[in-house]
């Protein structure tokens, strides 16, 4: 029998953290274990990720536990993408191993699920701290007041992409329906843009109803992430990646318009502070990267049929 929801964890060399996270999930799985399946992608860990994988199988004797251990490292989106190819559930949820999330998250997911058979996306209302810091930036992303499916799942995209367009890129906040993100995945297999979230967010929403939820399951860390450390990589995040999602959606079904007011206001509301820095670093690179860049805004404004193009 199909469970309804499988957990899946994509982790490469925190063995402390994915320990600390698969103990919550021991508890917060308690009541609803036959309704789920738990799914751990090792990304060619060299600690002892392993190790901990093996004994916390031990453990979850009633509920349905699997891991992989790729070959070797994958990168990051390729092993959310692994996890997202294994699920065997109706629905998807991928989590970070240290995202610090609710115990009645999963109570909340369940129930939701559940009651509504035609969900395609479940967007779980987070808050958001600076790890630097630790202050506060906000308490939730998004001002949801009701606790109610919306069966115009592509509105609701739009909605939140104006908003708070970081919402919906945030992985452990995303709950899919399995068959159609794997579609997304299918549509666009190519994962080396670090963004793609954000495209499989507005890919399931297209395709049914959707729900934001009004209280907040998990709270989002800010300037942590291996990636954000990486220069180049928030480089190619501002001038690359999000500008080829808000592209690219236009072929989900999204209006020509709608996608070219993001790019737009993408332009006018960057932060050229990281291509002056960039510029002084890495010359080379920053100039191939803008100039196809400032192509795309052009296409994107001034060719009413303009067709997404991958520019790097």
């Amino acid at each position: 029998m199909q469970r309804l929801l499988t957990i899946s964890i994509p982790t490469y060399n925190r063995a402390v953290f994915l320990d600390h996270q698969l103990a919550w999930l021991f508890k917060a799985i308690q009541g609803f274990e036959d309704q789920c399946e738990i799914f751990v992608s090792d990304n060619c860990s060299t600690d002892h990720t392993p190790q901990i994988i093996q004994q916390w199988q031990d453990r979850f004797q009633t509920t349905l536990f699997r891991w992989n251990r790729n070959d070797e490292n994958v990168g990051l989106m390729n092993n959310i993408g692994c996890c997202i190819r294994a699920a065997a559930g109706k629905f998807v949820w991928v989590i970070g191993d240290d995202d610090p999330i609710n115990e009645k998250a999963i109570a909340y997911i369940i129930q939701t699920l559940s009651e509504s058979a035609d969900l395609t996306w479940l967007n779980l209302n987070f808050s958001c701290r600076d790890g630097i810091n630790n202050t506060l930036i906000f308490e939730r992303c998004y001002p949801v007041d009701s606790d109610y499916v919306d069966s115009n799942g592509r509105a609701v995209f739009e909605a939140c992409l104006r908003h708070n367009n970081s919402g919906v890129g945030v992985m452990t906040a995303q709950v899919y329906r399995t068959t159609l993100v794997q579609q997304a995945l299918a549509a666009w297999p190519d994962l080396t843009n670090g963004e793609a979230q954000v495209y499989w967010t507005g890919f399931c929403a297209f395709h049914g109803s959707v729900k934001i939820s009004p209280d907040t399951y998990l709270e989002y860390i800010a300037g942590t992430a291996s990636w954000m450390r990486d220069k180049k990589q928030l480089l190619r995040m501002h001038y690359t990646y999000l500008p080829e999602v808000y592209a690219k959606i236009s072929e989900v079904g999204y209006s020509k318009n709608f996608c070219r007011s993001l790019v737009i206001n993408h332009f006018l509301g960057n932060n050229w502070r990281v291509f002056l820095g960039a510029i002084r670093r890495w010359p080379m690179l920053t100039l191939t990267i803008m100039s196809r860049y400032l192509l795309l805004v052009y296409r994107v404004c001034l060719y009413p049929n303009w067709r997404f193009t991958k520019f790097l």
